[in-house]
């Protein structure tokens, strides 16, 4: 069969097995198979010289006789909770994009369990028993979180995104210093004279919601002040959620009034800044405002009408990270640190500005 394209003929392209593949380069199957699976004991020339094979020839490993030769399935698993009612998280696809860079490169698989909230742990043991996976990843991390120590208890490779507050901190994670990013935010506000804050956080069961809230409150402390529980708000991070928390909290008396907002995310920023516009109050004037940035595609905090003041950290470039630590961890390739803890970069632009004259 040939293909027609624009007056041209095209082969169909031909697609090899590892048997022809190593015959065409003279090389045994052991070597070809441990070359792509990136065994040290393969020399450099050797193994370029097999990916420049692989990519001519188009060859894709059979995955079933992969995992009869290396004993490896090739994949990692992820639990993902739904029930009726769960909006889909952008962040959570932010951070699923560069998972899935990395893993593409490593020619590894995801296998994606959907599970019953209540049953997360349930569902991580039945995965790790399947024999389809290598490793497991598991997020959205809540104190003294019930997974952990059942993780533990597996023979099998696991990676934490975030912490567990209240758990022994003896498990492989990566997390950004959450706490560490609010209490500077929260500093820089106060020395432009902010004494009324608010905070538009994440769900409270989550860690990285109670380290941020922590965060505020111990830099307010060195200050004497205190957060108002009735400018805090514990919601799903979506601009709606954002939009109707500010409404509530601009209905305060202007005296009470915050003159500082802190947001968890950019996506309750965007609520919380159209609330702002509607009661015809002046972003960076009126009322300054921080959010976490983490680095979305579709909304950038410098494209805001007012930019926005914000702590980054790449979801994308932690999704990268945790594949590639699961991967090298299952490949054996290389060894990286247990546990790590990234710095959030604070970035300020112009929503931010000195505190208003009561």
């Amino acid at each position: 069969m040939r293909w027609h394209h624009s007056g041209e003929e095209l082969e169909e392209p031909k697609y090899v097995n590892l048997k022809q593949l190593s015959q065409m380069l003279g090389l045994s199957q052991t070597t070809v198979s441990r070359a792509l699976n990136g065994y040290p004991e393969v020399n450099r020339e050797t193994r370029e010289r097999v990916l420049k094979a692989v990519r001519e020839t188009g060859y894709r490993p059979n995955k079933a006789a992969q995992r009869l030769a290396t004993g490896k399935a090739g994949s990692i698993g992820l639990v993902m909770p739904t029930s009726p009612g769960n909006s889909s998280d952008v962040h959570f696809s932010e951070f699923l994009t560069g998972l899935g860079e990395e893993a593409l490169r490593h020619d590894f698989h995801f296998v994606l369990t959907p599970a019953d909230p209540n049953d997360e742990v349930g569902a991580l043991k039945r995965l790790a028993a399947s024999g389809n996976v290598d490793a497991l990843f598991v997020n959205y991390m809540r104190g003294h979180d019930p997974r952990l120590e059942m993780l533990k208890t597996l023979s099998m490779p696991f990676l934490v995104h975030g912490r567990s507050i209240g758990s022994e901190p003896d498990y492989p994670f990566l997390d950004i210093d959450n706490e560490a990013a609010f209490y500077e935010a929260t500093k820089l506000l106060l020395q432009l004279g902010h004494k009324r804050f608010a905070l538009l956080n994440g769900p409270i069961y989550l860690d990285f919601a109670i380290r941020r809230k922590n965060g505020v409150e111990a830099a307010l402390a060195e200050r004497g002040l205190a957060l108002d529980e009735a400018c805090v708000s514990h919601t799903a991070m979506t601009d709606e959620q954002g939009l109707l928390v500010m409404e509530r909290i601009l209905q305060m008396e202007k005296k009470q009034r915050p003159t500082a907002v802190l947001c968890s995310s950019t996506v309750l920023a965007l609520g919380a800044v159209r609330a702002i516009n509607q009661a015809k109050l002046k972003l960076g004037e009126d009322i300054s405002m921080i959010a976490h940035d983490d680095v979305l595609t579709l909304l950038k905090p410098e494209n805001f009408t007012v930019p926005l003041t914000t702590t980054r950290s790449s979801l994308r470039v932690a999704g990268v990270r945790i594949a590639e630590r699961l991967i090298g961890e299952i490949k054996r390739t290389e060894t990286f640190p247990a546990q790590e803890l990234w710095k959030a970069e604070l970035i300020v632009r112009a929503s931010t500005g000195v505190a208003p004259a009561d």
